[in-house]
């Protein structure tokens, strides 16, 4: 029984990380999926095209699959449901800021594992803009649902004593294998932009303003000439956006124009804009726009290397720590005030299992020693800024099997996830009783682990 619920937990969680990403999966041209309505849980629908986009979603993991997993997707989705019309009933919100960061901290993490964000544009041939507004949506009803989670096994806790007789609970020879770990902190450094290529970019924009005021079209000149190749292909058109859908200075830009109108040239972290305003929808604006990005400085590119191993070398001489270094001197800002200490935006620790890591970083760390700092080597981050970065490898753990000592802190978590499944379950239970549920027949046969149709007690 207890393997179960941790089971269950699993699949779970793995159903809200594939949540994320199911709008952009690209479905087999003899896969299409004609949409249904195939269950109402309150005043929520599950339709057919999300079981099946979430389903396609596990065969492109390479996950096993199992005779009863669509079963298994649907009672996710139920419990979603149910979960979800209960945040409403209770007034629970998230505000557009909460959505907007976990946005870019998944969106972090999807560009770490493809190589850049130019590679995830290509994957999904779709700009960035584009993958943020298509996901925006379900993300804001991910939070929901975690949000109403978290309230009801607010109150749950685990003692050392819980922990212990939960480990022991396990038959010796069915105790977990922990995959090797580490955790990792970096230094990073960007190359410079030269102020000669920061002019030319702008200018560059100048010049097509004045020619769409001559006539031609913004639409032409961002085919031809726009960095940002995702829009760039409809005419660097966005669509609909709010203002805290995109950077601050875009939004500043783009909202006090009236249709037709063209702003002046703007710069934000990705580089210099022109935007032209399309309409207006109430709080949302359809915009197309022209993106210009600086070039770099190769030359300081090459500086860089150079300074980031005299880093590495004053370091190691203990003139300095690596975390100080790193405070000082990295221009990376999710780890500098870690000391240089990369999270996991997975798990939100320090700890990754090798799959998880940068496959550039892989390699450098296979070859290390704890404590021992690598010689600099080349990176990109997710708005393609290219650079080195130098690492210091502060821990690993070899394979073992799950003990008290090394893995308390693991221990805890599933024991800790086991008796919050107990806490859900009672509450789907009692929520069970005074819900509206209604499903279509197709999938009354599952053997659905909660009473989802009612069923008289045999």
């Amino acid at each position: 029984m207890k393997i179960k619920m941790i089971k269950a937990i699993t699949t779970i969680g793995l159903m809200m990380v594939l949540a994320f990403s199911n709008s952009l999966v690209a479905q087999p041209e003899n896969r299409q999926v004609i949409d249904e309505v195939i269950a109402i849980v309150g005043d929520e629908i599950v339709t057919k095209s999300s079981l099946e986009t979430q389903y396609l979603q596990y065969l492109s993991q390479g996950e096993k699959v199992t005779d009863d997993l669509r079963c298994i997707i649907m009672e996710d989705l139920l419990f979603q449901k149910l979960l979800l019309n209960q945040a409403k009933i209770d007034s629970i919100e998230v505000s557009d800021g909460q959505v907007e960061s976990e946005m870019e901290r998944r969106l972090r993490y999807f560009i770490g594992q493809i190589g850049s964000e130019k590679a995830l544009e290509a994957y999904y041939k779709k700009s960035i803009d584009q993958i943020k507004s298509e996901l925006r949506e379900s993300l804001k009803e991910q939070l929901l649902v975690q949000t109403m989670q978290d309230k009801i096994t607010a109150d749950v806790s685990v003692t050392p004593s819980e922990v212990a007789e939960f480990f022991h609970s396990f038959p010796k020879d069915s105790l977990p294998l922990i995959n090797s770990e580490v955790e990792v902190a970096q230094i990073v450094k960007y190359a410079p932009i030269s102020e000669e290529s920061k002019e030319y970019a702008k200018e560059r924009l100048r010049e097509f303003k004045e020619r769409i005021r001559k006539g031609e079209k913004l639409s032409t000149l961002a085919v031809l000439y726009s960095d940002d190749k995702g829009s760039a292909k409809k005419g660097g058109e966005i669509g609909y956006i709010g203002r805290a859908e995109v950077e601050p200075e875009f939004a500043q830009a783009a909202f006090k124009l009236k249709p037709g109108q063209v702003s002046e040239v703007f710069s934000t972290r990705y580089g210099y804009h022109i935007v032209e305003l399309i309409d207006r929808k109430g709080e949302k604006v359809n915009v197309r726009h022209i993106l210009i990005k600086p070039t770099i400085d190769y030359a300081g590119l090459e500086r860089l290397k150079k300074e980031l191993d005299s880093v590495a070398k004053v370091v190691e001489n203990d003139t300095i720590t690596f975390s100080q270094m790193a405070q000082k001197y990295s221009e990376d800002e999710d780890s500098k005030n870690n000391g240089g200490l990369i999270l996991n935006p997975y798990s939100g620790t320090s700890v990754f299992q090798a799959d998880q890591l940068d496959p550039s970083f892989f390699f450098v760390i296979d070859k290390m020693q704890v404590g021992e700092i690598s010689t600099a080597f080349s990176t990109s981050d997710q708005r393609n800024r290219e650079g080195y970065r130098i690492i210091k490898l502060i821990k690993r753990t070899e394979p073992h099997t799950a003990n008290l000592n090394d893995d308390y802190q693991k221990l805890k978590n599933v024991a800790t996830q086991q008796k919050e499944q107990e806490v859900v379950q009672k509450w789907i239970q009692d929520r069970l009783e005074t819900s509206y549920i209604k499903m279509n027949e197709k999938y009354t046969d599952c053997d659905y682990r909660n009473n989802w149709l009612k069923k008289s007690p045999q």
